[in-house]
């Protein structure tokens, strides 16, 4: 997937032509035609047919994906077939559980002629979460995120605002994505209008590791961008700490006292990281 930051992964439903002319100009590090959730059953056909044809246009503009339907399900076969163009940065593959099914999944984009797109997996299942590190390892696998709605659905439990329920599987998807190497997005929001929410749990979900977040109204994305966008004074403190440190090990010290906070290579790895986000 060729984004230089996935800080956010805009959906729009398949079956509103309306809305996905209008992504390229949202803002989004990356998009999304929904021929899955935002896609009713009877409409199936009418929204893999807008993906085909809106797809190559809007990749002009931004990176485009298509989230198509489970393997299996009724509609997969047909998404392949006719809802996904050479021109997508990826397909978006929802409620992946096991290798066999991943390959699957590569199997019928093989034999679509798809061999080179890659595969932003969807982790929303009791069992994607316990396996999501064998699955996220494959190498067609280019992103990932986490659906805590499905999730819960899945394990009979309920949702609460505090998301105590999907800490541990929160935390299990981000050390998948991290020991595989790929990027991975934190759940949705989906009261739209609640910005407070939205911020805090950006602020959870790079605080665990996630690069971005899903959105599911334009509203989101700038929250997201900024939410996983070092600030100017977090930059300025990790130069400052940097230079601090290096000054120090030059001189054959590896720990020092940086206003205040003992800071050895740990922590300089991490103000490492935030210079190179902001890069």
């Amino acid at each position: 997937m060729s984004v230089v930051r996935l800080r956010s992964l805009l959906f729009a439903p398949a079956v509103r032509p309306d809305f996905l002319t209008k992504l390229p100009g949202r803002g989004a590090d990356a998009v999304v035609i929904d021929c899955e959730d935002a896609t009713p059953a009877n409409a199936k056909a009418e929204g893999r047919a807008n993906a085909r044809e809106l797809a190559p246009s809007l990749a002009r503009d931004c990176a485009v994906t298509v989230r198509i339907n489970p393997p299996a399900t009724e509609w997969f076969a047909d998404d392949v077939r006719d809802g996904l163009v050479p021109e997508l940065a990826a397909v978006v593959v929802p409620k992946i559980e096991t290798v066999d099914g991943l390959t699957e999944v590569v199997a019928a984009l093989d034999a679509a002629g798809l061999t080179e797109l890659g595969i932003v997996a969807g982790i929303e299942t009791a069992l994607g979460v316990a396996d999501a590190r064998p699955l996220l390892v494959h190498p067609r696998i280019v992103a990932a995120y986490f659906g805590a709605e499905d999730f819960i659905a899945d394990m009979g439990g309920v949702r609460t605002p505090s998301n105590h329920e999907v800490v541990y599987a929160r935390q299990q998807v981000a050390l998948a994505g991290r020991l595989a190497g790929v990027p991975v997005l934190d759940q949705v929001v989906t009261d739209f209008r609640d910005d407070d929410r939205f911020e805090r749990e950006c602020a959870e979900a790079r605080a665990m590791g996630y690069a971005g977040k899903l959105c599911i109204h334009p509203g989101q994305v700038e929250l997201a961008n900024r939410g996983f966008t070092p600030s100017e004074a977090e930059i300025e403190r990790a130069q400052r700490l940097l230079a601090a440190y290096d000054a120090a090990t030059a001189a054959g010290i590896a720990a020092i006292d940086f206003e205040g906070q003992m800071v050895d290579e740990p922590l300089a790895a991490q103000a490492r990281r935030v210079v190179a986000q902001a890069d």
